[in-house]
């Protein structure tokens, strides 16, 4: 079995903690002792990465590098959880979520969430912190800093509390309502994304039918015809493999003329998209849920 190893960089890019202060840390108060290649390259191992975000997390809430020094790793960790707790800035909770993932602990990961949902509720938990920390995961995955087992093992843990979520909001329909189909393209996999989204057309009071992922158009119109729906919404993040973006978008709005189509995701944006009469493009999450005001005052 590979051990992973990190770089003082990589610590630096996790922990948020200067190069220069940890290899004084080192040198002054033995927080941790690098280990060493046959050319004398330091490198640390999961244990050391460890335990620099715990110390990180305390010595960033304010307590001294030298009382930390003299504290066992069990005090520590029993600080750290007490610190994630109480402090609610949005430094320290993605710090927290931060060791929760490198420890794949599931058991601190639903601590820190649960308690954000019950001091700010759900859908501000995934605004002010799990969506900055997605931000923060991809940026570290890109940089090799943390490897894929990691990223799969939080996607998995927050679509979870998501769907959870969702499954709380009442069943709307009848008259009065807008009905959203929402579904995902062939190919693409960033689900999490929808599935926050129908979360928030759900909790507010619109009826959501969620068709999945790897749809084609053949699906899409099959769908269309059972629902009849006022609105279809889809995300493009993924490159098309088949066809170019603008052609997709095109080909969706010659199907489904009859219908207003919302598109958002990160390749409709960088590749501007233009789009035909019945698309609207969201932006960005705050266009979207500008959108969904509009509507609620609408209804």
């Amino acid at each position: 079995m590979q051990v992973a190893v990190y770089s003082i960089k990589d610590l630096e890019k996790l922990s948020g903690i200067k190069a220069h202060t940890l290899r004084v840390w080192e040198q002054r108060y033995g927080i941790i002792e690098p280990s060493r290649t046959k050319t004398n390259i330091r490198y640390y191992r999961d244990e050391d990465l460890k335990f620099i975000l715990n110390v990180a997390l305390l010595n960033k809430n304010g307590i001294k590098i030298s009382k930390i020094a003299k504290m066992s790793k069990y005090e520590i960790a029993e600080k750290v959880a007490a610190i994630s707790e109480i402090n609610f800035e949005y430094a320290t909770q993605l710090d927290a979520l931060t060791i929760s993932m490198i420890e794949m602990d599931e058991y601190k990961f639903d601590r820190i969430v649960s308690t954000n949902i019950q001091q700010l509720g759900f859908e501000r938990t995934m605004l002010e912190i799990i969506y900055p920390f997605l931000d923060k995961l991809s940026v570290l995955w890109l940089t090799g800093s943390i490897n894929p087992v990691q990223e799969n093992f939080m996607s998995y843990l927050i679509r979870q509390k998501i769907i959870v979520a969702i499954d709380k909001e009442p069943l709307i329909s009848g008259s009065g309502t807008y009905k959203f189909l929402i579904y995902l393209p062939e190919g693409e996999k960033q689900e999490l994304s929808m599935l926050f989204m129908h979360y928030l057309l759900k909790s507010r009071r619109n009826h959501v039918v969620y068709i999945g992922q790897d749809i084609t158009l053949s699906d899409l119109r099959d769908a269309c015809n059972i629902h009849r729906p006022n609105f279809i919404f889809t995300m493009i993040t993924e490159t098309f493999a088949r066809e170019p973006v603008q052609q997709y978008v095109d080909r969706l709005s010659t199907n489904f003329k009859d219908c207003q189509i919302l598109l958002s995701g990160y390749q409709v944006v960088a590749q501007e998209v233009d789009p035909p009469e019945n698309i609207s493009i969201l932006r960005s999450l705050d266009q979207a849920l500008d959108f969904l005001e509009g509507l609620k005052r609408r209804n």
